[in-house]
């Protein structure tokens, strides 16, 4: 999987490329809803296989359980949500998925799932893989991780969130 910091920097850019103005509680939405997917992990203390539709990259890694998931976020939160608003939702919790699908191990992502069981990776297997446990990313590995992000996750975020800087300024001039 990527880390934490990769998934919630890749949010943090979706929320606010997609809304002018996003709120702080769709900002921290979106990056929850990034972070959520990796709650699979927890199926292995309950002895869930890996390769299980539920084990970890299985269906909380799925397209179908980020429109459940975006759903569900707006109708918790009613009216005032708009059509914006649930895309940012889902485009960052699949965005979970599709960092993975880039990550260099694991058993690959179960987009389809319950539609298909296959698991799938990018043919740019180019992000270095985090460790499972906060102890074990303090280490020379996750430092590996945080270098790779910084190539392949952060510095395209940065440059993504720049242009909108400068095509926003350069609109306000007309």
């Amino acid at each position: 999987m990527a880390s934490v910091f990769g998934h919630g920097i890749a949010a943090f850019t979706i929320a606010k490329v997609a809304s002018k103005k996003a709120s702080i509680g769709l900002v921290v939405l979106a990056i929850l809803s990034s972070i959520l997917p990796d709650i699979d992990v927890l199926a292995f203390n309950f002895g869930v296989p890996y390769e299980s539709p539920f084990g970890h990259r299985g269906f909380t890694h799925s397209i179908l359980f980020a429109i459940i998931w975006a759903l569900c976020i707006c109708v918790l939160f009613g009216k005032q949500w708009k059509m914006r608003y649930f895309l940012v939702i889902l485009f960052s919790t699949l965005s979970h998925g599709i960092l993975d699908a880039l990550t260099t191990s694991g058993k690959g992502v179960g987009f389809f799932i319950p539609f298909d069981n296959e698991r799938y990776f990018f043919p740019y297997q180019v992000i270095k893989v985090s460790p499972i446990g906060v102890e074990r990313f303090f280490s020379e590995w996750g430092l590996q991780v945080i270098f790779s992000e910084l190539k392949y996750v952060f510095l395209p975020c940065a440059l993504i969130l720049i242009f909108k800087l400068l095509i926003n300024r350069l609109l306000k001039e007309d």
